[in-house]
Order: C-alpha cells, then structure tokens, then sequence
C-alpha cells in the first residue's frame, strides 16, 4: 500500500476588466482619494455596475473634499470599459452616489482606538513559492498579470480586459509538483481568429510565466472552453465589491474569515488585521519556525485588543506551537491603532492591492519580512 498523499487543487485569478474587480478598483481609488487629503478618513464603500449604471454606496466619515462621479469615470476608463456594447462606456454610463457618515454608534468605539467592526481574521504563508503563497494561486496571478500586459504593450493586441485564470496543481506530499491544467478565459475583440488566440496565449502568455519543468505532456491548456469571448465586462455580468475575496487572499487553499478588503480603510479589521496576520504568518515561515502556518484571530467591535488567537502550522512548525504563538505575541501590536501604525495604512495605496492578489507581491508593508 501506498503512503504517500497525492491530490489536486485549482486555484483562480482575474483580470483588471473582470466586473467585481472593477468594482474594487473604483472604490480603493475613492479610499486613496480621502486619504490624500485627511489620513483620518473613515471609509467603507461597496460599488456595483451592471449594464451601462455604476451605483456607489457606503459611509464616508473625512475632511476630504471628493469628486466621486470623476474618480469613477476615471478608473473604468483605465481598465478598458471604453464600450457599452461589449463592456461599458466610461463615458455615457450612469452613475450613482449615496453615501452617508458612519454610524455614531460604532464612530464611538472607533474613536477610542476599537475595532470598526467584529469578525474572524485569517492569515497564513508556506514555502511553496518564493512569495511564500501557495503555487496555484501564486502562478494563476503571474498569468493574469500577463495577460493585461501583453494587451497593453500590444503583445496581443486583440485582447480586451476582462478575463479569467484557473490553474490546478498536482501535489504530492503536500508539495505541488506538476501543473495539470491551465484554464485562461480572456475576451477579445470580434473579428479575432479563435486558433490564433489559443496559440498566443500558450506561446505568449504560458510559456513565458510558468516554470517549464512543471508542464509535462499531460498537462491541459483550456483557452476560451465557449469558442468565442467578445461580451464581456459590465454587459455580460454584475460587478460587485468584496465578491472576489478567496483571488484576493490565497485561492482557498486556506481559510478566510468571509470580510471583502476593498474600500476599508485601516480601522477595519477585516482589512487591517488580515493584513497583520499574513505579515505575521510570513514572517514565521522566513524565519524557520515552521514551513506552513495559518493565524486566526477574532475581534468585537470597538474593542482594542483581539478576543482570541489561534495557530496551526501543520505538523511543521520545529518549536511548540505555543512559543510561537508567545513571540507573536510579545512582538506584535495586535490593537487596530498598533496594526494601522505598524503597517503604515493610513498611507494611499490601497487601489495597488486590487489586482493580482492583496499578497504575496512586493511594495507592501505586510510582504515585509521582520526577524522574529
């Protein structure tokens, strides 16, 4: 009998122009927006676009003078939706605002250094990669990535925005050793040639991003499984903030408390804190204290300090958990104020983190590495 665990996990990424993800861009731009002008901003903001109407809603809590109706025009020009018949017009859709100030009754809570709300936080590292991400997630970000840049530089210029990854990594002993498949949805323009499409993308797209020793003469390439993808955008489908959470953090190969990220500022732990747990769970793996770790903790709104803390490092971890968890805690500031100082998130650059995953990718403080 065997003893060894073989077994698959897929894991998902999109593009710039994918609607949910366009709902992210324009309300981390509204929350860099605030922050240019008052550090202090308190900002929760949800967009939804559909069909030609962006709706903006939320709390907006700052001294900050905004044009939001111009943020959003903006943002949906960036990435692409330049027409209403196959994603959205920047320029003639409808666009509608109601935000009002946070409720005096979490403001009070806040105000006194607490929580901006309750939940369940999650972070976790492992040595799969060199971004200590697990490999699916990492490589399906590294190829929607490249996607939106050989449609920018005009690589393949026939391509439009929106689109999707799936990769799925075969794992032996816990370690991914070969890809199986590779799925990329990618829409394109109407007059594209579907067998000139399926090679760039390999030749162009694959070939260049993922490692060749992990393709072997098994592996699956499934480009456009429909034949042809040229609706796309805010015409084919809703677009909604926060619906993209599992792209967001690590592909489901780990857990997620179920808070979205995008238009949150610092006060939020959904936010801040899962920031400071994928700081932390990173920090444990570089430093050799384990080879996996995953740190939940949990929070009631307006309290300072976090209600409970909880390891697993999965048989991997070379002291007891339990001295971790002590340097954790000996190390850290856990306090929403602490995380916010520690992190430096009063700082804009919250519409960076909306693409391509809010880890593993550098030019963030929490992808800083600190000697514990």
């Amino acid at each position: 009998m065997n003893n060894y665990k073989r077994y698959f996990l897929t894991s998902e990424s999109v593009t710039e122009g994918h609607p949910d993800k366009v709902c992210d861009y324009i309300s981390d731009s509204i929350l860099d927006a605030c922050l240019e002008q008052d550090k202090n901003s308190r900002v929760a903001v949800e967009t939804f676009i559909s069909n030609g109407q962006v709706s903006i809603a939320g709390q907006i809590t700052s001294n900050a003078n905004i044009d939001i109706e111009k943020i959003t025009r903006e943002k949906l020009k960036e990435v692409g939706y330049d027409d209403k018949e196959t994603s959205m017009d920047y320029k003639t859709c409808k666009i509608n605002v109601n935000i009002v100030k946070q409720s005096n009754d979490i403001a009070v809570g806040v105000d006194e250094g607490g929580a901006g709300d309750q939940g369940i936080m999650f972070g976790y590292a492992c040595d799969e990669t060199e971004s200590l991400m697990p490999y699916a997630i990492d490589v399906a970000h590294k190829l929607a990535h490249r996607l939106a840049e050989v449609r920018k530089e005009g690589i393949i210029p026939y391509l439009k925005s929106d689109g999707k990854v799936q990769v799925t990594a075969e794992y032996l002993n816990n370690y991914p050793f070969r890809i199986d498949t590779i799925l990329i949805s990618t829409q394109h323009d109407a007059n594209a040639d579907i067998d000139e499409l399926e090679n760039d993308i390999i030749e162009k797209v694959i070939k260049p991003v993922v490692e060749p020793d992990m393709i072997d003469i098994d592996t699956k390439f499934v480009i456009n499984p429909t034949g042809k993808f040229v609706i796309g955008g805010a015409v084919a489908d809703t677009g909604l903030t926060g619906r993209k959470i599992i792209v967001d953090t690590y592909g489901g190969y780990a857990h997620h408390g179920g808070g979205a990220f995008s238009g949150k500022d610092g006060t939020k732990v959904d936010r801040s804190a899962s920031y400071m747990l994928r700081h932390i769970a990173k920090c444990v793996v570089a430093n050799g204290l384990a080879r996996k770790c995953e740190i939940q903790i949990s929070y009631g709104i307006g309290m300072k300090n976090p209600i409970s803390f909880y390891i697993d490092c999965f048989g991997t971890n070379r002291i007891p958990e339990i001295d971790i968890i002590n340097i954790i805690k000996d190390t850290f500031d856990l306090t929403p104020e602490g995380i916010i100082d520690y992190l430096k998130l009063k700082e804009p650059n919250y519409s960076k983190t909306t693409n391509y995953g809010h880890f593993g990718r550098d030019g963030f403080t929490w992808e800083e590495l600190k000697q514990i």
